[in-house]
């Protein structure tokens, strides 16, 4: 039996997460009244139905602040009596969402006589803020397509065996920001950038004269190492936690280069000591297995 209860922000992305698990064989219902989560899962998940042994449930903002408050206390109290539940949380930055508003001209359900767009959208982060705090894991899709989004439910929470933590590897460009679901972030901006080197601008950290010309700097080596030696110690500790899942960020100054090539040789690192870690890049594309 399995619960993930899937929140976030309106714009975020929530129902194509919903959609992807519906799509990965999950018994999903959306637009719950938080007050009814018991009820549901009494009904659902504890009822030993072959039907229910996958179920995804959706919590908006549509519900009093009370009953969103009571969400992390269920959460802890199905996880003690042994229900395999987990909190996937959905968010984007203001500007993300105000274009995707403007772009579908959809009303949020927040939204009433006097009140604009973004104060909505300020009120609902403050309104779903208890569950995003215990969120097992978050997702930020300010910069990520519909069909990345799919794709990362897929693998990381369609894909992961109970048991066994998900660690996600991303590439970032600081220029753009940092993501806002990064549990570790490490920043190699100090180390030589291969954009300043003729014919290598226009490549990637993947390609061959990239990483070789990457390669012949020791301070990368260093810097590998250090970040290596860092996730080894701390890896198991989470573990030991029953962490689910864990993303480390890996940012450069354009995400192309220097972030893209550590973000490669970590994922295939540890890819060799846990069964699933996973590759992302979110300026040059594609979420792969590690």
């Amino acid at each position: 039996m399995r619960l993930v209860i899937v929140s976030g922000l309106s714009g975020s992305g929530k129902s194509v997460a919903l959609h992807m698990l519906e799509d990965l064989d999950y018994y999903c219902v959306d637009n719950i009244p938080a007050g009814l989560l018991p009820m549901f899962i009494s009904h659902t998940v504890r009822s030993n139905e072959p039907t229910y042994g996958y179920t995804a449930v959706g919590v908006d903002a549509r519900n009093r602040p009370a009953e969103i408050a009571s969400v992390p206390r269920l959460v802890a109290e199905l996880k003690k009596s042994g229900v395999n539940c987990e909190v996937l949380f959905l968010r984007a930055d203001q500007e993300a969402l105000l274009k995707r508003y403007s772009e579908t001209r959809r009303r949020h359900p927040l939204s009433r006589e006097g009140l604009g767009l973004a104060e909505s959208l300020r009120q609902e982060r403050e309104l779903l803020e208890p569950i995003a705090d215990a969120a097992d894991l978050i997702v930020d899709t300010t910069r990520t397509t519909v069909h990345e989004l799919r794709e990362l439910i897929r693998q990381r929470v369609g894909g992961r065996s109970e048991g066994r933590m998900s660690i996600l590897f991303e590439s970032f460009a600081y220029r753009h920001g940092v993501p806002g679901d990064a549990d570790f972030v490490f920043d190699v901006r100090s180390l030589p950038n291969p954009y300043w080197e003729p014919g290598l601008a226009a490549l990637t950290g993947r390609d061959p004269a990239v990483v070789e010309y990457l390669e012949r700097h020791p301070i990368v080596a260093k810097m590998f190492a250090d970040i290596v030696g860092f996730l080894e110690h701390w890896i198991p500790e989470l573990i030991r936690t029953n962490r689910s899942y864990l993303t480390i960020a890996i940012g450069c100054t354009g995400g192309q280069h220097r972030s893209v090539y550590l973000v490669e040789r970590l994922a295939q690192h540890f890819s060799a000591k846990y069964a699933q870690v996973h590759a992302r890049h979110q300026v040059v594309g594609t979420t792969r297995n590690g």
